[in-house]
């Protein structure tokens, strides 16, 4: 008789981003996803150190999607020593061979950019954690799985794929281990796309199950319904709102893959029918515009794809690929929209466009998904009156706008509806993808659903055995957590230290003369003193 199996999580348990969950079952090593951590730089330095598993001794991946906090260490795991099959479906094949050489090439530019400023501060030179040519190599170990095709992964040990309704090619693994009365049943959701998504046909999976992992992003939100006239009608408002600056600019952050086509498809659409001034739409990103040639290639399988095509085909609709491209955008004159990425402004061209922007009251920044904690979405969300970018300070004068209707994934009256629909759950269900209110949100409206035993909050690097009257956590045989817990999802030190040095400019700039500024210097530097 084999062991009972284990699940690991190594990632999005207590914080959203870095889903990387390790099964151990019937003598083999399974990851299910394989994501970069984003949010607090905390967080984002795990993407550094080493994995807490070999990489060699994994067998298989099986990715549900390829969005970059699910998928986006994977070349990191083949650089490594991983030399194993990366499962998913077709259309995230696709897309996970144009999303991770990307992600590649702008971690090479960032390091690049940074390095110079180290150089210039007598710092050592950092290494990006991985290259775009590391990206290609790891797509070599893709494999193609269709829907609800089983494949096997040793004797005793199968998975298949269902529909989640998030993102294109994205899905929800059901896996099976073990055999008779020792098989465990155990579904990982992946991320479950909302009601009314556009271009997703809703989410599906089968029911009855021993454990079921799944996420929580939203859990503890209730979203306002809104069908697809509803959406366009609150897209519309905002623009028509951000068009009183006729010579102003509406800047929408936005994730390359989806969310980009999604929004452009509704803008659109709201333009044929003259319900917003047509204007130009500049896709600033070079992703974007390689990812909306593979939805293009999978319109068939889509809802709405003829509407997505008709779209990218607008004579109005520019998509830059050059870096000369994107700054000709700042000689535009007139309203006009931009959406680039990344959609929590962290990277990418979107940080060039606040740059340019922000601090001009004509701009309006409207944020449509997600804004993980630390990150800079975030912090403007949350109504920072300054910002750092790439070492500058800028004064945030321009409209910040949030638009909750596009996001991809289901609300917490959704996934209730999910889990409920996946019952019985005979062992227990973990919570994981998901801060720490959302994951208490999700938790308090399955009450009566599931005993609160049963519901578990696994926090980073935990481990758990899967027995059959419910699982077991591993103390002592598994490495400590990387980070502290109580850290994840949360602002960190760094995000302190930049607005302290903020709200010190900000103190200096309106002290009346030196003197002031000498007072303010001096107790600061007393309480440095004092400190040490």
């Amino acid at each position: 008789m084999r062991s009972l199996p284990i699940i690991h999580f190594h990632g999005a348990a207590g914080t959203v981003t870095g889903s990387c969950h390790l099964i151990e079952a019937q003598g083999k090593r399974v990851l299910v996803d394989c994501g970069m951590f984003q949010g607090s730089k905390t967080e984002k330095e795990l993407n550094y150190r080493p994995f807490p598993f070999i990489p060699a001794d994994i067998d298989a991946v099986i990715l549900t999607h390829a969005h970059i906090d699910h998928s986006g260490l994977l070349p990191k795991l083949v650089k490594d020593g991983f030399n194993g099959p990366i499962y998913a479906t077709p259309a995230t094949v696709d897309l996970a061979a144009v999303m991770l050489p990307d992600s590649g090439h702008i971690q090479e530019m960032e390091v690049e950019h940074l390095n110079r400023r180290n150089s210039r501060r007598g710092r050592d030179p950092v290494e990006p954690i991985y290259t775009a040519n590391d990206a290609a190599a790891c797509l070599t170990q893709f494999r193609s799985v269709g829907l609800k095709d089983w494949t096997e992964l040793g004797e005793g040990l199968r998975f298949r794929l269902w529909n989640a309704g998030h993102l294109l090619g994205s899905a929800s693994v059901e896996i099976e281990a073990g055999e008779g009365a020792d098989m465990r049943r155990m579904l990982y959701s992946g991320d479950i796309g909302p009601e009314h998504k556009l271009l997703q046909h809703d989410p599906e999976a089968p029911v009855d199950f021993d454990y079921v992992i799944c996420e929580s992003t939203y859990g503890d939100r209730n979203r306002i319904e809104s069908s697809d006239a509803e959406r366009r009608a609150a897209l519309a408002s905002e623009v028509r709102a951000a068009m009183h600056h006729r010579d102003g600019a509406l800047l929408i952050p936005s994730f390359a893959v989806e969310r980009t086509q999604e929004l452009l498809s509704d803008l659109i659409d709201l333009m044929e029918k003259h319900e917003i001034e047509t204007c130009p739409v500049i896709i600033d990103s070079p992703l974007a515009s390689k990812a909306s040639q593979v939805f293009q290639r999978h319109a068939r399988s889509m809802e709405n794809g003829d509407l997505l095509l008709r779209a990218m085909h607008a004579r109005n609709v520019r998509f830059t690929e050059t870096a000369e491209q994107s700054k000709a955008i700042d000689n535009i004159r007139g309203f006009h929209i931009i959406i680039a990425a990344s959609g929590m402004c962290e990277a990418g061209r979107i940080r060039h466009r606040l740059k340019n922007w922000l601090w001009r009251e004509e701009g309006t920044v409207l944020l449509v998904g997600f804004q993980a904690a630390g990150t800079l979405g975030r912090i403007l969300s949350e109504g920072a009156s300054t910002v750092r970018i790439q070492g500058d300070e800028i004064a945030v004068r321009a409209s910040i706008r949030k638009l909750d209707v596009y996001s991809g994934h289901a609300d917490g009256p959704e996934l209730a509806a999910w889990v409920k629909a996946r019952l019985p759950i005979r062992q227990a269900l973990f919570l994981v993808h998901g801060e720490e209110r959302s994951v208490a949100g999700l938790k308090a409206r399955l009450d009566g659903v599931l005993p609160p035993d049963r519901i578990i909050e696994p926090s980073l690097d935990a481990a758990y055995r899967l027995g059959s009257e419910g699982p077991e956590a591993i103390a002592g045989e598994v490495q400590a957590p990387r980070i502290d817990p109580e850290s994840s999802g949360q602002p960190d030190w760094h995000n302190d230290a930049q607005e302290l040095i903020l709200d010190l400019q900000q103190k200096l700039a309106g002290a009346g003369d030196r003197k002031a500024r000498n007072v303010i210097l001096r107790r600061l530097r007393r309480a440095l003193d004092t400190d040490a």
